[in-house]
C-alpha cells in the first residue's frame, strides 16, 4: 500500500522526459475522440445549467488535449469556454476559486477526482474510461471470493467506474450478496441503511456492517485505495489492477500505517504551537472545519496559525520553525500527506482531535473526511466540561518519555481567550510593544530577524542598467 502525495501529479509532469512527436502524427480535432471526453454529456450539462461561461478544469497529464475539448465544447454549446491552466490544491479537488475568477457559471473537471461535495458552482465530471478486460476481472473476483454467499463491497477508482456494471451482470447470478457501489458527487441525506463515503453510495446489510464484509476494489494503487484500507483496517480486502491484470490481497503495510498515524498524534499532544493549512477552499464545510479546529485547539491550551498557501512543500513549511506540527485540512485524497521529508510533521483533523479533546479516543481507523467530525456528522464527539480542578493534567508522553502538562480551558476561558489581546507591556523608558506570541517571541529570540529596511537612511540614486545575459555567460564578460 502507498499513499499518494500531496498533489503528486504536478511534480511528476515536471520531471516527465519530454519526447518528440513523430513528424506524422498531428494533433487535431479529430485526435480526441468525442466518447473519451465526453463532449455530447457536456453540452448537455452546459445547455441544462445555461452556462455562459464554463471553466474546465485538466490535470497537468491533460492538458495536451485541453484546447482541442474546449474548442469542441464552445463550438456545439454557444458558451465562452475556459482553461483553468492551474490548481490551488490538489488535482483532484474542484477549483472554484479559479473558476470564479473568470465569473464562471458551470465547471467540467477532467480526470482522477475525490468528488468531494461543492456548493458554489454546478460541477460535472468527465473521468476518462480506461480498458479493463472484464472477463480476466469477473475471474479474479471468483478466485478470491470461492463462497459464493461472500458479502463482498464492490468499489473502483473512478476511470474504472463504467465497467462495474458490466461486472455486476457477470457475478450477480452467483454471489447474490455482493454490493457494487455508485459514484455520487452530488450532496444528500443517505437513505435508511445507505452509505456514502468518499463520493460513492451503496446500501450493506445492517447486521454485518462493516467488519461482517469484504471489500474489493478495481483499480492500481494510489490515494483512494489507501484511504479505503485506512478507514476499515479491519476488512479483508482485496484488488484487481487493469493496468496489470493482476488481483492480490491487500493490507499487509496497514498495521505500520496505523502505528504511524498513533506516533503522529504523540507528536501532536507534545505540540504546543500548531499551525492550520488551509488545504481545500471548495470542499463544502471547510469554514466550519477550520472553526471547529481553531476552538478545538484553544481548548486544548494550545497556540495555533493559520496558513493560505496553495500546495505545501518542506521548503515553504521549514519558513514557520516556530510551529510544531502542521495540521492540513483538505479532501480525504490529500488529507493523508507524507511528511517524511518535512521539517514538521503534518497530522489530519481527526487525528489532531483525538491529541486535543479528552472525550475522544483513538478508534485504530483514519477519518480523512474532517465534515464527519463537525457538530452533527457521525463522527462528532463533543468536547467535554472541564472542572476548575481538573483543568490541568499531567501525563507521560511517549515520544520522550518525560512527564508532561496538560491544560484544558473551561468554556468561560474559552470565551474570554477568544477575545483580542489589546493590553501593553513596558518594554523601556521609550517604547511600548504589544503583547508577543509564541511567534514573536521565536522571532525576538533569533539572530537575524529579516531585512532591515532602514527607511528614509538609503540615498535616492538614478536607475542604471544592470547586467544582461545569463549568470553563465553575461553580455559584459570576457571569456579567456
Amino acid at each position: 500500500m502507498t499513499s499518494a502525495l500531496f498533489s503528486s501529479d504536478g511534480a511528476d509532469v515536471i520531471r516527465r522526459e519530454l519526447i518528440p512527436p513523430d513528424p506524422g502524427d498531428h494533433v487535431t480535432a479529430d485526435a480526441t475522440p468525442d466518447d473519451d471526453y465526453e463532449i455530447q454529456r457536456s453540452v448537455d450539462f452546459i445547455k441544462k445549467k445555461a452556462a455562459k461561461k464554463v471553466a474546465l478544469q485538466f490535470p497537468d497529464d491533460l492538458l495536451v488535449v485541453s484546447v482541442t475539448v474546449a474548442r469542441k465544447l464552445e463550438e456545439a454549446s454557444g458558451a465562452k469556454v475556459y482553461i483553468l491552466g492551474d490548481t490551488t490544491y490538489g488535482s483532484c479537488c474542484v477549483d472554484e476559486v479559479a473558476a470564479e475568477h473568470v465569473g464562471a457559471d458551470a465547471l467540467i473537471h477532467y480526470g482522477r477526482a475525490c468528488l468531494s461535495p461543492c456548493r458554489r458552482l454546478p460541477v460535472t465530471y468527465v473521468f476518462g474510461r480506461k480498458a479493463v478486460d472484464v472477463d480476466l476481472c469477473a475471474e479474479a473476483f471468483r478466485n478470491l471470493f470461492p463462497d459464493g454467499d461472500a458479502p463482498v463491497v464492490v468499489f473502483s477508482d473512478v476511470v474504472y467506474d463504467h465497467i462495474l456494471g458490466q461486472l455486476e451482470m457477470r457475478l450477480k447470478a452467483t454471489f447474490p450478496r455482493a454490493i457494487f457501489s455508485k459514484l455520487s458527487w452530488q450532496e444528500e441525506a443517505p437513505s435508511t441503511g445507505e452509505v456514502y463515503k468518499f463520493g460513492r453510495k451503496f446500501s450493506p446489510d445492517p447486521s454485518l456492517w462493516p467488519d461482517g464484509y469484504s471489500f474489493f476494489f478495481v483499480g492500481g494503487e494510489g490515494a483512494t485505495l489507501s484511504n479505503l484500507l485506512l478507514t476499515w483496517p479491519h476488512c479483508a480486502f482485496f484488488s484487481f489492477n487493469p493496468a496489470t491484470n493482476e488481483s492480490r490481497r491487500e493490507g499487509v503495510h496497514v498495521n505500520r500505517a496505523l502505528m504511524k498515524r498513533f506516533y503522529l498524534i504523540e507528536r501532536a499532544r507534545d505540540a504546543q504551537v500548531v499551525g492550520i493549512l488551509v488545504g481545500t477552499l471548495g470542499v463544502s464545510d471547510y469554514l466550519s472545519a477550520l472553526s471547529h479546529l481553531k476552538s478545538l485547539i484553544r481548548r486544548a491550551g494550545k497556540k495555533s496559525y493559520m496558513l493560505s498557501m496553495g500546495k505545501p512543500n518542506p521548503a515553504k513549511l521549514a519558513n514557520f520553525p516556530e510551529v510544531d506540527i502542521f495540521v492540513l485540512v483538505a479532501c480525504p485524497e490529500n488529507s493523508l500527506l507524507d511528511s517524511s521529508e518535512f521539517y514538521r510533521p503534518i497530522v489530519t483533523l481527526d487525528e489532531m482531535e483525538v491529541a486535543c479533546n479528552p472525550a475522544r479516543e483513538w478508534g485504530g481507523r483514519c477519518i480523512t473526511d474532517f465534515r464527519e467530525l463537525l457538530p452533527g456528522g457521525p463522527a462528532h464527539v463533543a468536547f467535554p466540561k472541564i472542572n476548575p480542578e481538573d483543568a490541568e493534567r499531567t501525563d507521560v508522553s511517549l515520544i520522550t518519555g518525560e512527564l508532561r502538562s496538560l491544560l484544558f480551558l473551561s468554556s468561560a476561558e474559552k470565551g474570554s481567550e477568544e477575545e483580542p489581546r489589546t493590553s501593553l507591556v513596558q518594554r523601556n523608558s521609550t517604547t511600548a510593544v504589544a503583547e508577543l506570541g509564541p511567534a514573536a517571541s521565536f522571532l525576538s529570540s533569533r539572530s537575524w530577524h529579516g531585512l532591515d529596511k532602514a527607511l528614509g537612511q538609503t540615498p535616492v540614486v538614478r536607475a542604471v542598467e544592470g547586467r544582461r545575459g545569463i549568470a553563465i555567460a553575461y553580455e559584459d564578460e570576457v571569456n579567456g
